[in-house]
């Protein structure tokens, strides 16, 4: 048996953020096991602690969605993080966690009550050219003078990040479905007017086949922090809102501290056992 946690994250309120199964002392499942176990679960990620394996590391991560392992996402490491520590998980350094996963060292550091990741460098970024654009415009539904910039912001999942005129835009989207050819995973972010409780909208869609809604992405939200403060277009300190058209309450606090960007949210225990395999 070994233990089980599912934790709520960028929310304070449970059943209002992203969930992500963990499952602790993970050592000696084995790589088919972990992932039937995440498409058992069926949550968008499931996550597994070990052992890490270079000597920086506090622990080792492997991130799996229902039908592949992740190298990094965003919800699924601040929710591994709680839950190491709430198991008694002993950071090297108490004021910065490394956790080891596929795309190498990432650091997770409390931003008060919070934990926050340092955003891994982009992959991919730069102009969307007109062809691809096309397509964006085509699945959201909306039409091209909308959109007030389109850019890569790829840290993984393939992320195309659209910038829209305001809030009310963003959330008016209606996206249809679609067979997306190069095209997996579009962002879309819209300012809130001055003085509102949040600064930006966010959604995050799956692009390929019916559009699937996240409910609040990390790995997103920390490419858009990267592109709007990079070009001045927000502040180096902000809060997102996610989730609002699912009924989710999301909230992503993004700030930039001398060259890094880093991610944070509120994380909350949801489900706690044990997992007799």
């Amino acid at each position: 048996m070994r233990r089980f946690t599912q934790v709520d994250v960028f929310t304070h309120e449970l059943t209002f953020g992203n969930p992500v199964a963990v499952v602790h002392d993970a050592d000696d499942l084995t790589t088919q096991e972990m992932a039937d176990f995440a498409r058992w679960t069926n949550l968008s990620e499931t996550t597994f602690l070990l052992t890490p394996t270079d000597a920086e590391a506090d622990y080792q991560l492997r991130i799996f969605t229902p039908s592949t392992e992740l190298p990094f996402a965003g919800h699924p490491t601040l929710g591994s993080a709680h839950s190491w520590l709430e198991a008694g998980g002993v950071a090297k350094n108490p004021e910065c966690l490394i956790q080891q996963c596929g795309a190498g060292l990432v650091r997770i550091r409390r931003d008060g009550t919070r934990l926050a990741f340092a955003a891994p460098p982009l992959i991919r970024d730069g102009d969307v050219d007109p062809e691809d654009l096309t397509e964006v415009i085509a699945f959201l539904g909306i039409d091209r003078d909308v959109v007030v910039d389109a850019q890569w912001a790829d840290n993984g999942p393939g992320w195309v990040a659209v910038l829209l005129s305001d809030a009310e835009s963003v959330l008016a989207l209606h996206p249809k479905a679609a067979e997306s050819g190069g095209l997996s995973a579009i962002g879309v972010i819209g300012p809130h007017p001055p003085s509102s409780e949040v600064d930006f909208e966010v959604r995050a869609f799956a692009s390929i086949g019916p559009p699937i809604e996240d409910p609040v992405t990390g790995s997103l939200n920390a490419a858009l922090g990267q592109w709007l403060i990079g070009t001045q277009r927000a502040p180096n300190s902000f809060v997102a809102a996610q989730g609002t058209a699912i009924g989710r309450r999301g909230r992503v606090y993004v700030t930039q501290i001398d060259d890094d960007v880093w991610v944070g949210g509120d994380t909350v225990t949801g489900v706690t056992g044990m997992v007799h395999r």
